[in-house]
């Protein structure tokens, strides 16, 4: 499951580090510019959401080149844990320790989603325990949960 404020509060951040850096350059406080865009649709698309990042578009500089299906399953299957840092553009989420329903073994995950394609060359998961990595058939299990997560979404979004 993803929690619903989730995507607000990353759209929030976003727009706070944009809105702290954007007066800024190297010699101190610059004068607005008129050739920036005012709107934010002329930025990130008709809607303005951040998952509009993950659309094919033609410059790399505003894409993530990351399977949105992939990114949102990694999300919902490991929601049991807390996360601690995500970069959409390098495709890296970082989870922190929590336990799964129905076990007593705290893990935390960092997943690494490297490709467009929704297939399993294009997820990684490491995922440790409090003492040490966890084993190799509990990492497969995780990936495998995750790609047929992915799979039921990007089904779920064709029969709209």
């Amino acid at each position: 499951m993803i929690y619903p404020g989730l995507r607000a509060s990353a759209l929030a951040l976003s727009l706070t580090v944009v809105a702290a850096c954007s007066g800024f350059d190297s010699l101190g406080p610059s004068a607005p510019r008129e050739d920036l865009p005012t709107n934010i649709d002329d930025v990130s698309g008709s809607d303005g959401s951040l998952w509009d990042l993950f659309d094919a578009r033609d410059d790399p500089n505003t894409t993530v080149e990351v399977n949105k299906y992939i990114w949102a399953a990694s999300l919902d299957v490991l929601d049991f844990m807390p996360v601690e840092a995500v970069d959409p553009f390098t495709g890296v989420i970082v989870m922190g320790f929590g336990t799964a329903p129905g076990s007593s073994r705290a893990y935390r995950a960092t997943v690494y989603v490297q490709d467009p394609a929704l297939d399993a060359r294009s997820l990684r998961v490491a995922l440790a325990t409090r003492n040490g990595p966890a084993s190799v058939d509990t990492v497969l299990a995780v990936e495998d949960a995750i790609l047929t997560r992915a799979r039921q979404l990007r089904l779920q979004d064709s029969q709209l």
